[in-house]
């Protein structure tokens, strides 16, 4: 295990409850955007069917890793349908509202959930039926058990009707089945996993949460027709927080290690940098939008250490520093991300794009520059340039999703789903 940094406590820890509220679910939103930005450089490299099998592989190995985690920090384990519908309200694969999952129990081993809206849904329908039937077929149906099987490995989940849609505008948009059965035969576990299990990512440890802070600490009471997030503890948000940037680095190493296999190194880091740049640049965006930050260098320096990119500090080490006139960002050359191969070491002193992109999103006048490249660490600065740069195609591309421009509301306070 990697063990805590007393040294590196979360970036998370100076927001107010309010702001992590707000905070959280973005997150969550920018994980699932991930896919907006490397799907689309994979299609190129690889065709649709690649991109299918690079998009199957990825979240296969990753979910199972990253929902156990967030089973343990919120206190909601156990091997029942319940724990499986409350691992989705904090997974990046279906982010509240622009995924928005509904959910009924039966009892311990059968539930139903269904989507009356899906984000993702109509990022592609534009893009014909092949596509539609790739995402809502080809890859939803061996993922969806990755993912319940971390919770039971005789877990089945099963369409009852899904796209695409007949007649075009039906809704729900899909249903599915959730079934736990003895007589289950677990899916195989998928080649990798085991280097997503024993990687830095996932088993790095970090803070408890308080038991004492105002809100709840956990989620071990009912299910909930919604997370209301401005209800949990302070403590309770910075430990998702982290947790939901966890699954980010985990899902990109999915699929990073899916393009190793597919590609020679030079090819694949291009591909790995593309898909980073496209969701630094849209993220470092919503960020700032979302906590109301303005354009100058204190508004890029609080995206920078808020971003996931960077986050936990406890696995990438990174710093920020922000006095004698310009933001200057640290990255080590040793630390679990480096070690994991995760977006951190994807820059180097020749491959800043990530990071223009992701300062651009704060304002588009932004240039990065290296100020020192040596053996312990590479420090990069920023400065504003007299007239805005044209935002980059990766970003474009990913601005592609509906997500680009989503909004959260308040639903009001939830309601707990019991057993029927």
């Amino acid at each position: 295990m990697v063990n805590p940094d007393p040294e590196r406590r979360s970036a998370y820890a100076d927001l107010s409850r309010a702001q992590l509220a707000i905070l959280v679910p973005e997150l969550l939103l920018s994980g699932h955007l991930i896919d907006r930005s490397g799907m689309a450089h994979s299609i190129a490299a690889f065709g649709r069917e690649g991109m299918t099998a690079i998009a199957i592989e990825e979240w296969q190995v990753a979910s199972p890793a990253y929902t156990r985690r967030m089973q343990r920090a919120l206190r909601f384990t156990g091997d029942g349908v319940e724990t499986i519908f409350k691992g989705l309200q904090l997974d990046i694969g279906a982010p509240p509202q622009f995924m928005d999952f509904r959910y009924r129990i039966h009892d311990h081993f059968h539930g139903e959930f269904w989507l009356d809206h899906c984000g993702a849904l109509a990022d592609v329908e534009p893009m014909g039926e092949s596509y539609v039937k790739a995402m809502c077929h080809d890859i939803e149906d061996p993922t969806f058990d990755a993912t319940a099987l971390a919770t039971n490995p005789r877990a089945q989940v099963r369409p009852i009707h899904r796209p695409p849609r007949v007649p075009a505008d039906r809704h729900p948009v899909c249903a599915w089945t959730v079934t736990i059965d003895d007589s289950h035969i677990p899916p195989p576990v998928p080649a990798n996993s085991d280097l997503i299990a024993n990687s830095a990512a996932a088993q790095v440890v970090l803070d408890p949460i308080d038991p004492g802070d105002d809100g709840h600490g956990d989620y071990s009471g009912p299910l909930l027709s919604d997370l209301r997030f401005g209800d949990f503890s302070r403590s309770a948000l910075i430990r998702m927080a982290d947790e939901v940037c966890l699954q980010h680095h985990l899902l990109t190493l999915g699929f990073l290690i899916a393009v190793r296999a597919r590609a020679e190194n030079g090819d694949a880091a291009a591909i790995g940098r593309k898909q980073f740049a496209g969701i630094a640049g849209l993220t470092s965006e919503r960020l700032r939008l979302a906590l109301d930050l303005g354009d100058d260098d204190a508004a890029l320096a609080q995206v920078l250490r808020l971003h996931p990119a960077w986050n936990p500090l406890r696995y990438t080490g990174i710093r920020v520093d922000d006095d004698g006139g310009q933001v200057r960002l640290r990255i080590p050359a040793r630390s679990g991300a480096v070690h994991d191969r995760a977006w951190p070491s994807l820059i180097d002193a020749t491959h800043l794009a990530p990071l223009e992109a992701m300062a651009r999103g704060v304002n588009p006048r932004f240039a990065a520059h290296v100020i020192a490249d040596t053996p312990d660490e590479l420090v990069v600065g920023f400065r504003q340039a007299d007239t805005p740069f044209t935002e980059s195609g990766e970003v474009a591309i990913t601005r592609f999703s509906t997500g680009a421009d989503f909004r959260f509301t308040d639903r009001g306070i939830p309601l707990p789903l019991t057993v029927l």
